[in-house]
């Protein structure tokens, strides 16, 4: 009954300042909960913020939820935990050592504990296979990256299929979209804009082998290793980058492509703006 009195503010006590029902906004993703779940885990931060009286210094976004500036993709996770206390993941989960620093800021230890990477008497870095995928490494697992090609580069029958499944073959599509405005005096007044954003379209799996931390797969997560996506792009804007990390992967260009049209910019001037989409095609046999 340590929690007797948290829970009976929930159930709209004189004293709670809080409702049963709360709504937050967490890194701009809204979740609606029980106030109960909030305070069901004493010393977590959650349970500091909708224990306290003075419920004005908790900040709230413009609607007013009140607001947690932290990751909202991962805070399902989180929610889920102080619900039951137990840590289901999907099957195919990327972000293990992110929601473990989720875990550590709300003050969660035994969720901490049971993200923590299990070491194996071989390779201390090595995760826990039960909820990753060996072709999800993490963004600092470059050690264990070697290790593993070692050991699958063996002379043997079974070594050797090892690291054919290691290094398997397969495309990769790089996409961007580029503009500039051109105007009627000359070429040197063109005005050319940044790359907004670099594409990436394979199969998951690939992508994640060949840019590691810096693939954004916010558009398309939990995706399995084995499907296909056209939705990640890249944390950077510098098409060289992505040939370097491609290259450095044992990929080739093998093709590519380009569309573009022209418009103009205002009616009252000559200034044209040309727009272009260009796809890259690399494949590693």
């Amino acid at each position: 009954m340590a929690l007797a009195d948290p829970a009976g503010c929930a159930k709209g006590g004189d004293n709670n300042p809080f409702p049963d029902i709360i709504e937050l906004n967490v890194g701009g993703q809204v979740y609606i909960t029980r106030h109960p779940t909030l305070v069901s885990v004493p010393g977590s931060l959650l349970w500091e913020m909708f224990t306290q009286k003075n419920v004005r210094s908790l900040a709230r976004d413009s609607k007013g939820r009140f607001f947690v500036d932290r990751d909202g993709f991962l805070f399902r996770y989180i929610l889920d935990y102080m619900r039951d206390r137990q840590l289901v993941l999907p099957e195919h989960f990327p972000e293990r050592g992110r929601l473990q620093r989720e875990a550590e800021f709300f003050m969660l230890p035994e969720l901490v504990k049971l993200l923590a990477p299990k070491l194996s008497e071989q390779n201390s870095l090595g995760d826990d296979p039960c909820q990753s995928d060996p072709e999800e490494l993490s963004p600092g697992a470059d050690t264990a990256r070697s290790l593993t090609s070692a050991a699958a580069a063996l002379p043997s029958a079974l070594s050797g299929a090892a690291g054919a499944e290691g290094r398997r073959a397969g495309f990769i599509t790089i996409g961007y979209r580029g503009s500039y405005t051109l105007g009627r005096d000359s070429q040197t007044d063109a005005k050319f804009r940044r790359v907004a954003r670099i594409m990436v379209c394979g199969k998951t799996s690939l992508a994640k082998e060949v840019f590691g931390d810096t693939l954004n797969e916010s558009r398309d997560p939990d995706r399995p290793p084995e499907r296909y996506t056209s939705r990640y792009y890249l944390k950077f804007t510098f098409l060289e980058q992505a040939f370097d990390k491609l290259a450095d992967a044992g990929f080739h260009m093998v093709a590519c492509n380009s569309t573009g049209t022209c418009a103009f910019a205002h009616e009252q001037t000559d200034d044209r703006i040309w727009t272009s989409y260009t796809e890259y095609v690399f494949y590693r046999e």
